[in-house]
């Protein structure tokens, strides 16, 4: 909006009031009637204003600035002068008050460096102007910068984008446009996102084209991308020269292309491209922001040519203000140029714009009187320069530029080292008739969908599924993304190199009929390979070729066949090839589809008959000690709940003795005889005679394993055995092995090679001091192979060296690895290698798995059986306890008697220990059947204590007697039975006679 900052532009809108609304003026006028002194008072101050501003004007100090353009006659010419003009009109209507006025001098380059040299000397010279606007493109602005930097001349571009500009690290160069260089980051994110592994940059042969390739080329590499071809195409490059370039490109693998050129070359590059066919699914083009920043400028035929194209385009926040310039802008330009139907802005416009308006506020900030040239000694290196004088105000007009910050019409304006700071991105579909939107990429985030969301793809997403970007219809209007290459149009197939070998053809057997002088090529390897290839989403055609001379036999080494891939004999290696770090050098591998390492095949003997003591083996000897010690400590438990009611356990201390740990060991074979009365007892013995049985039957099962399986034996079990008892060892024909041996530090003399498994057989038969070999080193899938033909006579020890496995080599960086690796992996997880390994290694159906020496013990430990021991220790414990609490709260009386002066603590403890050593009388085991009924009849003896033959009851002097010990505790001076303990004494034995009666 053009704003009125002065008195007069105030009265010119109450008079515009007045002549557009003359009946609200009337009105106005009628309600507010003036008087004289106040329209008086009016007219002086307007008068006095005008005259202020009008010798203000007269004031302020113009300031030469040229603007080169390319072709000023020109659409894009006419609209990039219009947006600098409206700028300084826009600038000094908003700031009337400044001194400085720019007064743009303009000049034409004529669309080439020596026109833009031409111009920009004319301007500096004739104009004297202080700064310059342009050129538009990267190479004129090469040599302005140098020509600036030498007569101190801002030289200030708002459409060159080149990086290499940068390099010329000039302090008077300004580059107000976005850095192609910063848009190189969202071109690599969109790679990694699709996990595009190879991409061909084509890019317009000069300073514009080659800048930004050295920068993309390490934002590929980045994210593990390849550029395996560049393709530069002239500037002047016929629509034939296209097409060869074309057609060179659709012999190459690779189908992602990044396009770097101005919309005039990149308009015939894609109308060729559709032409011949490349605009068809399976292609990715993807472009960086000098085409989608000028598609509106393109026709619709050419945009039909860009269907599905990818593209970056300069993201402008779309304001309010902005929305207002447009209108303006639009509005201005129809009536300057009536003859331009439908003009739009492009970011160069707008990037123009805020250009002009950054200068006019660093002018106005020098704020100087005059600006002019001076002489200077500095010598020129041309001599048409020899004459120009310096601006002496440069030096202060770039430092102001450097500093200058404000909110510009494409965004906030800022310059950092002289470069515009790039933010956000937009990564744009081309489909229909322009753009479509589908996400963003910022330096923060990188690929969103929406500014302000934080990427949201998972780092266990697939290519296929990407959730960065909005849905895409690639060339072909496809929506599957296309995996980035393709197999050559013209047909040929992967030449894919096989080794020959006489031995372990189950991995790789090579066979030629000679009647048809054709080539089978089966085994392990080439199936997996072949299922591998099935797994992918795409046909794969290929041929085997043998590595062998003209008389069938091997051509040479493993490493000589890998390194035919190198010289391009090969464009693959399918095999039992090793993945190796030599052979990385000059390959890659796919992931590994066997098991890694480097194993030790060796004799084995059988060592079941070599042990006298073999029958001590079925339990460890701590379960063997701990099988003792429970042995007597049952023993002991049975005897103390027994000895006092059972006769079985009656007898002279060492009768007892033997009986208690007879019984014990008896319950082994549960032969004992003994029988046991008290329930107590029976509960300790039904739970020891439940883990002897337990133990027992483990033992037996144990023993018989021992006795009856063989106990194969390695005869050597370390490489490094072998190696100090000066034995012969073994490796395969043409293998990595040998050197690996050599660095063990085997002679060459020790060394002996085999080159099938009969012949290896035969060596490890022979053994060493005959001549053989002690053992065979070779990798576990050859040695597992071997096995399982003499799984018998021999074991495998290892793996003795790291190895990574099995792998199918490709040349290097080649785009099969990513899809053959997983195609592998999804092989090596399922079923199909199950299928495949059964085909080729199980050659003997009732041959046992003997890849591991059984060399493991079979002796039970104590581990097994804590358990059990535990529950019968805490049951005797227990059983222990209750019987000693019931027996000590029966005899009580003993031990709480009060004490006096003729009874010993010391004496009752005896006392108790030998009442404990005696039969319990009240125990049924000591009474008659009778009375066990409780029927007593006339006639009838009483059983009493006092002699198991005797049945009469125990007069109390002879109870008294037999119990003289605790007699004499009570009487120990007098040697007198106290009166009272006879009385006791007769009172409990008439009580005990009374209940036997």
């Amino acid at each position: 909006m053009y704003i009125r900052v002065s008195l007069f532009g105030q009265l010119e809108g109450i008079l515009d009031y007045q002549i557009t609304q003359p009946s609200k003026f009337s009105n106005m006028v009628k309600k507010n009637p003036p008087n004289l002194e106040l329209l008086l008072s009016i007219f002086f101050f307007f008068l006095c204003s005008w005259i202020s501003l009008a010798m203000a004007q007269n004031k302020t100090i113009p300031v030469n600035v040229g603007v080169v353009l390319d072709d000023l006659n020109s659409r894009s010419g006419k609209i990039w002068l219009s947006c600098i003009k409206m700028a300084l009109s826009d600038f000094y209507a908003s700031h009337a008050n400044y001194k400085t006025r720019l007064v743009l001098n303009t000049g034409d380059s004529k669309q080439n460096v020596v026109g833009a040299a031409k111009a920009a000397v004319d301007l500096i010279k004739n104009a004297k102007v202080q700064a310059i606007l342009g050129p538009v493109t990267s190479m004129q602005a090469g040599f302005l910068i140098n020509l600036g930097d030498q007569v101190h001349v801002p030289i200030i571009s708002f459409s060159a984008t080149s990086p290499s500009l940068n390099s010329l690290r000039s302090s008077y160069f300004f580059q107000f446009a976005q850095n192609d260089s910063s848009q190189v980051k969202a071109l690599s994110a969109i790679v990694k996102d699709f996990g595009w592994r190879q991409v061909v940059p084509v890019y317009i042969d000069n300073e514009f084209g080659e800048g930004v390739i050295p920068f993309l080329t390490d934002a590929l590499e980045e994210v593990d991308a390849r550029v395996p071809y560049r393709s530069a195409i002239s500037p002047s490059a016929t629509d034939g020269q296209i097409l060869e370039e074309l057609y060179k490109l659709m012999t190459m693998q690779t189908r992602v292309f990044i396009v770097h050129m101005r919309t005039d070359l990149s308009s015939r590059l894609f109308a060729k491209a559709r032409e011949i066919g490349m605009m068809t699914e399976g292609y990715v083009w993807l472009t960086t922001n000098g085409i989608p920043n000028e598609l509106r400028y393109l026709n619709s035929s050419i945009i039909s040519s860009m269907q599905g194209v990818l593209g970056i385009q300069t993201y402008v926040p779309q304001t309010l203000k902005l929305e207002e310039f447009m209108t303006r802008w639009k509005r201005q330009f129809q009536q300057d140029n009536p003859t331009i139907i439908d003009a739009s802005l492009d970011v160069f416009g707008l990037w123009a714009y805020d250009s002009a308006f950054a200068l006019a506020m660093a002018i106005e900030e020098i704020g100087t009187a005059t600006f002019g040239f001076q002489k200077t000694n500095a010598s020129f290196n041309s001599a048409v320069l020899e004459s120009f004088e310096v601006s002496k105000y440069g030096p202060e007009l770039c430092q102001a530029l450097s500093t200058t910050r404000f909110e510009g019409i494409a965004g906030d304006f800022g310059l950092v080292d002289g470069q515009l700071q790039s933010k956000n991105f937009e990564i744009v579909n081309i489909n229909g008739g322009g753009a479509r939107r589908i996400g963003f990429w910022t330096p923060q985030n990188g690929l969103v969908k929406k500014l302000g969301s934080s990427a949201n793809s998972s780092i266990f997403s697939t290519p296929k599924r990407k959730l960065g970007l909005g849905p895409i219809i690639w060339p072909g209007d496809s929506l599957s993304v296309p995996k980035g290459w393709e197999n050559p149009t013209n047909g040929k197939k992967l030449r894919i190199g096989v080794p020959v070998k006489d031995g372990f053809t189950e991995l790789v057997k090579v066979m030629k009929d000679p009647s048809t002088n054709m080539t089978d090529v089966t085994g392990f390897s080439i199936d997996v390979f072949k299922a591998a290839v099935e797994m992918l989403p795409y046909a794969l055609p290929y041929e085997f070729i043998p590595f062998a001379k003209s008389d069938g036999t091997s051509a040479g080494t493993y490493n000589d066949l890998v390194y035919q891939i190198y010289l391009g004999n090969f464009d693959a290696v399918v095999g039992d090839t090793t993945i190796r770090g030599n052979r990385s050098l000059y390959a890659d591998f796919t992931m590994p589809y066997t098991e890694s390492g480097v194993v030790m095949v060796v004799p084995v003997i059988d060592m079941r008959n070599q042990n006298a003591w073999v029958f001590l083996k079925p339990l460890t000897w701590d379960l063997w000690l701990t099988t003792c010690c429970f042995f007597f400590f049952i023993g002991f438990v049975v005897w103390v709940l027994e000895h006092r009611i059972n006769e079985d356990f009656r007898g002279t201390p060492s009768h007892q003795v033997g009986t208690s740990v007879w019984f014990s060991f008896s319950t082994m074979v549960f032969s004992h005889r003994e029988r046991v009365v008290s329930n107590l007892a029976r509960f300790v013995m039904v739970i020891w005679v439940f883990v002897m049985l337990i133990l027992t039957q483990s033992y037996t099962a144990s023993l018989a394993s021992l006795l009856t399986v063989q106990q194969l034996h390695p005869t050597v079990s370390d490489i490094n055995d072998v190696l100090r008892n000066g034995d012969n060892v073994g490796y395969a024909e043409n293998t990595y092995i040998y050197e690996l041996l050599k660095q063990v530090g085997f002679d060459d003399s020790k060394i002996k090679m085999f080159q099938s498994f009969e012949e290896c057989d035969e060596l490890l038969s022979k053994g060493s001091a005959n001549g053989g070999i002690s053992a065979a080193v070779d990798e576990t899938p050859s040695m597992k192979l071997f096995l399982a033909k003499y799984c018998t006579k021999y074991t495998m020890m290892g793996p003795i060296f790291k190895a990574a496995g099995f792998g199918f080599a490709f040349p290097k960086h080649s785009p099969l690895i990513t899809d053959l690796s997983q195609a592998v992996l999804n092989v090596t997880e399922g079923e199909v290698i199950m299928n495949i390994e059964n085909k080729w290694f199980s050659v003997e159906k009732n041959c046992v798995d003997n890849s591991n020496p059984k060399v493991a013990s079979y002796s039970l430990d104590l581990a097994s059986f804590r358990g059990l021991f535990l529950i019968a220790g805490v049951a005797s414990i227990l059983a222990l306890i209750i019987c000693v609490a019931s027996f000590l709260h029966k005899h009580r009386h003993i031990l709480m008697r009060p004490d006096d002066s003729r009874a010993s603590g010391w004496r009752r403890i005896q006392a108790i220990f030998k009442m404990f050593n005696e039969k319990e009388l009240s125990s049924h085991m000591f009474k008659s059947p009778q009375q066990r009924d409780g029927i007593a009849g006339a006639g009838d003896e009483v059983n009493t204590a006092a002699s198991p033959n005797n049945n009469r009851p125990e007069s109390p002097r002879s109870y008294i007697s037999n119990h003289a010990d605790f007699a004499e505790q009570a009487t120990p001076s007098t040697g007198q039975v106290s009166p009272e303990i006879v009385s006791a004494v007769d009172h409990e034995h008439a009580i005990t006679i009374a209940r036997t009666c």
